[in-house]
């Protein structure tokens, strides 16, 4: 069975990623299950993940959210294509 969305990352996407690689080991696993969750439900249709889409955000600068742990994925939905524009770590100050 396929997966009802593609998922493809932008080259600023790639050179993030690589920064996180290096330095927290555990970002590998958790890049495959965003990768798995924005191929089955990039929408959040089910409620099931931390997925929001974001206000006065254009297209093309990533309209969507998906917060696994520390790290942010932010990406835009065209048709049946998931592109992945940013990968980070949430900002140390963001709950204080």
């Amino acid at each position: 069975m396929t997966s009802p969305f593609s998922v493809r990352t932008t080259p600023r996407f790639e050179r993030l990623s690589r920064g996180l690689l290096q330095g927290h080991l555990e970002f590998r696993a958790l890049q495959e299950r965003a990768f798995d969750i924005l191929k089955a439900d990039p929408y959040n249709r089910s409620r099931a993940y931390h997925i929001k889409k974001l206000a006065d955000v254009s297209i093309g600068e990533g309209q969507w959210r998906l917060s696994l742990g520390r790290f942010r994925f932010r990406y835009d939905v065209y048709g049946r294509e998931v592109v992945v524009h940013y990968c980070g770590l949430r900002r140390e100050a963001t709950y204080r």
